[in-house]
This record gives C-alpha cells, structure tokens and sequence, in this order.
C-alpha cells in the first residue's frame, strides 16, 4: 500500500494570468455592450429626431401652401388688388388645422417671428413691368412677389413640451403674374382654327386655352411660341363641316417652342372663366354690381372715361359723372347714316363716332377738361341700347380714325363694330407697310368688328358684292371680340377671318398691325361665316404682330391682363424665434 503525502499549496503564475484576462474582457465587453446599447439608444433618438424633423418640414410646408392656394384662388379670380386685401386673413386663418383633417390636431405652428397660430406672409416687390421667366417666358408682365414662411412642430412627439419636438420651417416664394393680353398675334379663350387659302406668316405668339386645330390649305409659317392647353392638331375641328384633311403644309420656325398642354391664361372676372362668361366684359354692368368687385374691375364700361350713351331718347356723353354739353357732342357722334350688312342680311343703324373730330373736342373742351383732372382722353366705351326695328341692327362704328388723341385711344361696346378707313397712323408713308414706329397705343373691342375699306360707301352697301370694291386699307389696332363658332353647320372661318370683310378685296390689301383676341362667342352679329363670295372675296393679307404692345409705355388702354401664379425659391429654413 503506497501512501500519499499531501503537499502543501503551490501558487500557479498561469492561473492568476487567466483569471485577470478574464476579467479584463468581461469588462470589456461590458464597456462595448454598454457603448452599443448606448449607441443604439442615440442613433434611435436620432433617426426618430430626423423622421420628426422631416415630418415638421412636410407640416411647414402644408402651412405655406394653404396660404399659396387661398393666395392664387384670390388673383385668378379677383387679381392683385384681392389678394392685397387678404394679407391679414392669410397670415391669421390659413394655418393647417382640426378642420382640415384631425391629423393636424397635435401640430403648433408659428410665423417667423414665434408668433403661434400664425404664418408669415410679406410683400417681396410690387407692379414691376418685367421680362418673365415661367412656361411663358419672353411674355411681359406686372410682376408682384410674396414671400410666405411658416414653422411647425408635431406637440406630441416624444409626449411632447418644446424641449422633446422638433421644429422645421419653409420659405416659399409666391409669383403674380399680370400679363396684358395683347402680347399675341393670335390669343383664344377656348379652341382656335387657323387655316388659310393663301400664304399665312403669323409673326407673333399664338396661344389657345382649348385644342388648336392648325389646318392650311395653304403655306402657313408659325414665327414664334405656338402654346395651347389642350393638343396642338394638324387637322380641322371634327365639327367642321368642310371634313377634308387640310392641304397645307406648316412650319414652326422655333419647333422647341410649339407646346401642347401648358397652363390656361384667364382673366380674373371671378367666375367660370368660360368665353361666355368672360364675355361679360364688354357689357354694361347691371344695376347694383360693385365696380370693385372682379367682374366690376374688369368691365370696360367701368374703366373708360367717357361713356356714349345712345337711347332711343337721343345721345348722352359723360365722363365722370359729368355730363357734357349737347351742341359739344354733336360735333363727333351722329345716329344719322345707315348701310347694309350682307352677311347679317340687317340694315345696320350705326352709332357713328367720327375719331378726328372727337380728338378735336377732347382737346378743346373745359367740361370734358375738367372731369378728366386735365388727363388727355384715351378710352370710350359706347352704349347703344335703343329699341330698333326687325330686321335692324345695333351697332357703333368708328371712322376718320388715321390720327388719335395722343396717348392713344381704346374703343369700347358690347355691340359689333365697324372700321372705316385708315386707322391709326400718323405717316402716310408707313401705310400699308409694318411700321409701326409712328402709330399710337390702341385698341377697338366689340361684339364682332367688321373691316370696312376705304373704298367703303353706304348708299353701295345693297350693290353685289362685285360692285362692293375695296381700296387698300391699314388698321393699326389690336382687337378683342367675338366669333360664331364652328358647330356641323358651318365653318368659324378661322383666326384668318377673323376681322369680317363685306366688300371684294382679291389682290386689294389690308394690312393689319396689332393682336387679334378671340374671347367670346357674338351674340349679336350671329350670321355664320361662309365662302360663297356673295359676301365679300378675301384680301391680300399683310398682317403682322405689333411689338410695340411689348412697351409698357405703348399698352393700349384699359387692355385686361391675364393672370398666372408662378412658384419662385423653396428653401427650409432655420426654427422661429422660441413662442
């Protein structure tokens, strides 16, 4: 039997070692487990804090775009002066709220200055006449600027307080664009056909707010931008009853700038915006209506100095309130003459308004001096409402028009008008040329505005329309009137018959200067267009868009602006100021 003899204690170096490096990695480790649990816990906090923070910036801008779209409500159908008015309400009662969807119910937002419930909303510049930049660039405009900041935070992030949410802003800048309408050789409220039997150079903008059926039976030259809200088609309207695929060709000179589906331009009148109501414009107002009001604004009743009022008590001229002496008014507007409209099949008993001797009058009268402040006369708006007989017609017509009082003159009515003569042109050198460099601003307005030569004569009005000859005739004016649409009766006539003609024209021409605006369907010259020439034969067209309409000093008068809000600078920007 062995025996063991137990040995005293030996210290082993080797275990000691193991136990200390154990001891250091569990510490280790606990120190990187701590690191990444507060890591986590960080980068957490952090990604919570930028989800936040996108959240505030997507509330902010909701806040900025409540004040944008209450901001274009109010210029597209009240202009400028509207959205002046409105500048407390936005920066007051636009902010986001319960009502608008409880999503909102937790959010605080504030203006740039910590003010709570509150959204900044200051004026940037004001009615500068400048060059624009948007989907219409190369258009003039006034121009008005706003700039619109809100902040906003979400109260119930993190169980809310300031300290716990996250608060974002954004800058948004807002432009109003009022754009006069005469900036177009060819402008429609709806559709638009242009076609031509013969050659066709359109030197300006053209731009239709429906389709633009482009369909030549000849050469047709586009100059500039061609726009149209709905498609640009090389084809007729369907409704057209002539049903042939043009024969024509055309050739956009600036192909990148032929574009389908932009942006309707309208007039702020505060309704539908449709050509039959924007034909309100050249109505008289009814009893009672606001001048201020939209529509009020833009009726060029409300605006003209001086208003002609024929009734079937006699002729009334005021200006101002002011109504000017009788042996005055004679001197310039007569009820007097009357001649045949062969395509109306009317007699038409014109308002005849002699433009020379009412230049005269303008100048040298102290009534009509007095209720003007001394300003020169530069627009007149007429209003024929006596009570003929069947088979007459209403209507004003203006003539001896070639020099117009100095700042140039418009002429207004909501009935059809006439032009006799030469108008507009201070050098008889420049007739029938596109020098325009010695013409004054103007336009004519109506329900429909006939071309009458200066080979006109009424007592040959009833005579065929082969003994209706013309003589080469300028007018220098832009025009603003009425069509009788294309339905599967009849053919419009196009933008190249536009202007009507009554007389045999052929290599006779009439050269034409200015802008032609298709804004509403006729209601009194209803006769639909036909090419049977026992109406008139077509001139040799020498038409020419007028640039000086792109001067804001050579505007013709009282012209309507369209109207276009256009989004400027976005940007986040740093927290208000602590509410």
């Amino acid at each position: 039997m062995k025996t063991r003899i137990a040995m005293p204690f030996r210290n082993d170096p080797q275990k000691g070692s193991a136990l200390i490096l154990t001891m250091i990695m569990s510490a280790i480790a606990l120190a990187i487990l701590a690191s990444a649990m507060v890591w986590s816990s960080s980068s957490t906090r952090l990604t919570y804090r930028t989800i936040q923070y996108s959240c505030a910036v997507e509330g902010a801008e909701a806040a900025t775009e409540k004040v944008v779209g209450n901001m274009s409500h109010d210029f597209l159908y009240g202009g400028a002066r509207l959205v002046s008015g409105n500048l407390d309400a936005y920066r007051e009662r636009t902010v986001p709220n319960s009502s608008d969807s409880s999503y909102w119910n937790n959010w605080e937002f504030t203006d740039a200055k910590g003010n709570k419930g509150q959204t900044s909303v200051e004026l940037g510049s004001s009615g500068q006449y400048v060059v624009l930049d948007s989907t219409f660039s190369g258009l003039h405009g006034y121009l008005t600027t706003y700039n619109v900041t809100s902040h906003a935070r979400d109260t119930s992030a993190y169980g809310g307080g300031s300290m716990n949410s996250v608060t974002a802003g954004v800058f948004q800048e807002v432009k109003l664009e009022s754009i006069p309408i005469f900036q177009f050789a060819m402008y429609s409220s709806g559709d638009m056909e242009v076609s031509c039997g013969q050659p066709l150079d359109v030197t300006g903008r053209v731009h239709a707010n429906g389709m633009l059926y482009v369909e030549p039976d000849n050469a047709m030259t586009f100059e500039s931008d061609v726009t149209a809200v709905q498609d640009i088609l090389f084809s007729r309207d369907p409704l057209d009853p002539r049903g042939v695929t043009p024969g024509g060709t055309v050739v956009y000179v600036h192909p990148d700038e032929e574009q389908s589906h932009v942006p309707a331009m309208t007039l702020p009148i505060g309704m539908t915006n449709s050509p039959e109501a924007v034909r309100e414009i050249i109505q008289p107002p009814p009893d009672g209506e606001d001048p201020d009001s939209p529509l009020g604004q833009l009726r060029y009743y409300n605006k003209a100095q001086v208003i002609i009022e024929v009734s079937d008590t006699g002729i009334t001229v005021k200006s101002e309130g002011t109504k000017m002496p009788a042996a005055e008014v004679q001197t310039f507007v007569s009820t007097n003459n009357n001649f045949w409209d062969a395509r109306e099949q009317q007699t038409v008993l014109p308002v005849d308004v002699n433009v020379g001797a009412m230049k005269t009058w303008s100048e040298t009268s102290p009534t009509l001096g007095k209720a003007l402040g001394g300003v020169p006369l530069s627009s007149v708006y007429v209003y024929d409402h006596r009570n003929l007989p069947t088979g007459a017609l209403n209507a004003v017509r203006v003539s001896n028009g070639k020099i117009l009082p100095k700042n140039g003159l418009t002429v207004a009515t909501s009935r059809p008008l006439y032009v006799q003569g030469d108008y507009n042109e201070l050098d008889d050198t420049k007739l029938g040329t596109r020098d325009t460099s010695a013409t004054l601003p103007a336009s004519l307005v109506g329900d429909a505005i006939t071309i009458l030569s200066d080979g006109w004569t009424d007592k040959n009005s009833t005579a065929t329309v082969g003994s209706r000859v013309a003589k080469d005739t300028t007018v220098n004016a832009a025009f603003l009137t009425g069509v009788v649409e294309t339905t599967k009766d009849h053919y419009s006539g196009g933008m190249e018959n536009f202007p009507r003609f009554l007389e045999t024209w052929g290599p006779i021409k009439f050269t034409y200067n200015g802008s032609m605006v298709k804004m509403f369907p006729s209601q009194y010259a209803t006769a639909p267009w036909n090419n049977n020439g026992d109406i008139y034969g077509p001139p040799t067209r020498k038409w020419a868009y007028d640039v000086n309409f792109e001067d804001v000093n050579k505007i013709p008068p009282i012209t309507p602006s369209l109207q276009k809000v256009m989004r400027g600078k976005w940007s986040t920007v740093a927290s208000a100021a602590a509410p």
